[in-house]
């Protein structure tokens, strides 16, 4: 693989099968990785991925409830959730290097890029899990979220930091260790070990955001807890809700004084800061 960085990421973003998404994104790790493509931003990144016929996605009210995973079929349909939440991720991580890059020093090219490899590595394991259950990715329906906070920060390299890692994937944080004890609890001992290998894997995922959310609020003398809130309350549609997994958050560099001021808004309040 030969070009530059942003060429190569618009790619990965463009395919649209699942497996050979997860086959292009570690090929442009390695490429990466051995220096192979040059740090170059001479392509726009499409303004959505491609997609496969399958899953078929719904607004995020006519989604069917999951329930809380004790059976194996709402095992299963948590894991099909998560699966795609994995696939989204991919596309998130090669846009914010393909996208922001030229903003930043090529280190945060390097971080992006290994969130890709890693979400890349995350969604197939849990395909095939779901397969050895008996399932698959694109079994069962899914929603497009991630992808419009993706739309929705796309002008904005701080909103798209404040917003995708240090909001949505900080949730992760908050809900996965609950639902691993879950999994154990119902003699999925193989899931709930993908799932705990995710939940570490994310806690580095939040710091990148935390880190060059920094050291954009550092470069324009920006109060960086108060701006995050105000990016979170102009961009983002739900709500900062407890509890917080603390420790994991701090570990990430995401401390309290960023998200508690907004843990009692008011579902409906941070929508109507954005009119």
């Amino acid at each position: 693989m030969t070009g530059s960085i942003a060429t190569a990421c618009a790619a990965v973003l463009r395919e649209s099968d699942p497996l050979a998404k997860v086959r292009l994104a570690r090929a442009t790790a390695r490429a990466w990785r051995r220096g192979a493509l040059a740090h170059r931003f001479d392509a726009a990144m499409p303004d959505s991925p491609g997609r496969p016929d399958r899953p078929e996605l719904l607004p995020p009210n006519r989604m069917p409830k999951r329930g809380r995973g004790g059976s194996e079929k709402g095992r299963i349909a948590l894991l099909h959730a998560l699966a795609h939440i994995e696939f989204s991720a991919i596309d998130l991580a090669f846009d914010a290097a393909g996208r922001f890059g030229e903003q930043f020093p090529r280190s945060f090219v390097d971080d992006w890029i290994s969130v890709g490899a890693d979400e890349a590595m995350h969604f197939a394991v849990l395909h095939r899990r779901l397969r050895t259950l008996g399932s698959g990715y694109g079994e069962l329906p899914a929603h497009a979220g991630l992808w419009e906070a993706a739309e929705e920060t796309a002008h904005d390299a701080m909103a798209r930091l404040a917003i995708v890692p240090m909001v949505l994937e900080a949730r992760g944080l908050d809900v996965t260790p609950e639902t691993v004890a879950r999994f154990r609890g119902g003699g999925d001992e193989a899931s709930a070990r993908i799932l705990h290998r995710i939940y570490t894997d994310e806690i580095r995922h939040v710091g990148f955001g935390a880190k060059w959310f920094g050291y954009l609020a550092a470069g324009h003398d920006i109060e960086p807890a108060a701006h995050w809130q105000m990016l979170v309350r102009r961009h983002f549609r739900g709500a900062v809700k407890p509890p917080f997994n603390v420790s994991a958050r701090e570990s990430a560099g995401l401390t309290r004084d960023f998200y508690e001021p907004l843990a009692d808004m008011e579902p409906g309040q941070a929508q109507a800061e954005r009119l």
